[in-house]
């Protein structure tokens, strides 16, 4: 396939999701039929021909790449592992040859290298995985960091918050976004030393209304969240599980009553329906990771192909926005870069 320039072009991991190359060839077909952008897929040449219609041969280009991370090896093992299917995706990113890079695979190694090897922003200190939650205004709330890192700094949580914002404005076109610091309580006395130090830093922020709550995540009263990657990592495992609890009670309760079994037939088309959209993951196809000098999207391992696509279209929509000059505007605006 002959480059196109004016196209975005996405490295796509095909090997290091959970249920192999299948999946994320069969979302990147639906990807290519719905968008023009120029998809370059990494791994097992042979495998990913296997899945691979030959109609979009022409449409695709492979790189090959032998080795494969496995969800149990170490993060920091994939800077070594310089053959795998997400090291060499990521590697398209940094020598220019990709916009973006996608990858439902070992997310601490996508993390790692993205972070290592595209580098980061000249003033971020630390990246931030951030990823939409449901509110009931039917529409989304940006949460970061859900899982980058684990140990911050004030500073850290003031960056997450500058780019937060920027994403919300630039990607999810809301001009005026509200931007809220999670903790214990809405009052700037409360929260642990962390958010207390956090704070001041975060009034720099044109956003920031100031501490809210859990709770503040679904009601749609800010649109982006920021905590540490601890902190978020928990909150998101915690809110997958509660929806699919809520889900499986639905279920159960439904099975008991005659009546409800009618309610549910006639919800389940428009109410369920929509209600099990909002919560879906695939609707979101994954979390970008900000504050890199390029763009990566960390998908779920269990990724179907509807989750892959919209990934696609997360990265596609990222690359052609200005996110990440955006981002390094505002820091040096606001003097609270950190070198």
């Amino acid at each position: 396939m002959s480059p196109d320039k004016g196209m975005i072009r996405v490295a796509i991991d095909a090997m290091g999701g959970d249920f192999g190359p299948e999946p994320i060839i069969e979302g990147c077909i639906q990807a290519i039929d719905e968008r023009r952008f120029q998809p370059i897929l990494v791994g097992d040449r042979e495998a990913i021909l296997s899945f691979l219609p030959q109609y979009y041969l022409e449409q695709v280009e492979i790189v090959e790449a032998g080795d494969v991370i496995d969800m149990h090896d170490q993060a920091t093992n994939a800077l070594r592992r310089k053959d795998s299917s997400i090291y060499k995706a990521v590697e398209l990113v940094r020598e220019g040859k990709a916009d973006a890079v996608v990858s439902a695979g070992h997310s601490g190694a996508t993390m790692t290298l993205a972070t290592l090897r595209i580098g980061r922003l000249p003033h971020i200190s630390k990246p931030a995985l951030a990823t939409l939650m449901p509110n009931v205004n039917n529409a989304k709330t940006l949460v970061l960091d859900v899982g980058a890192v684990v140990e911050c700094k004030p500073h850290n949580l003031y960056e997450f918050g500058v780019m937060g914002e920027v994403y919300a404005q630039e990607v999810m076109k809301i001009s005026s976004p509200r931007v809220g610091l999670l903790a214990n309580g809405e009052e700037e006395s409360k929260g642990n030393e962390l958010t207390k130090e956090a704070f001041p830093l975060m009034k720099k922020i044109p956003g920031f209304l100031g501490n809210v709550e859990g709770r503040d995540i679904f009601n749609g009263s800010v649109e982006v969240v920021v905590t540490d990657g601890f902190t978020g990592n928990i909150l998101l495992k915690t809110s997958e599980g509660v929806a699919d609890a809520i889900f499986t009670m639905m279920r159960q309760e439904i099975r008991k009553s005659l009546p409800a079994k009618i309610g549910a037939l006639l919800m389940k088309k428009k109410v369920f329906a929509r209600l099990k959209k909002q919560v879906d993951y695939a609707e979101y196809g994954g979390a970008p990771l900000l504050g890199v000098n390029g763009c990566a999207i960390v998908s779920h391992g269990s990724s179907n192909a509807k989750a892959i696509k919209n990934a696609i279209f997360q990265a596609i929509n990222y690359s052609e926005s200005n996110v990440n000059k955006k981002i390094e505007e505002l820091l040096i605006r606001n003097n609270g870069a950190q070198d």
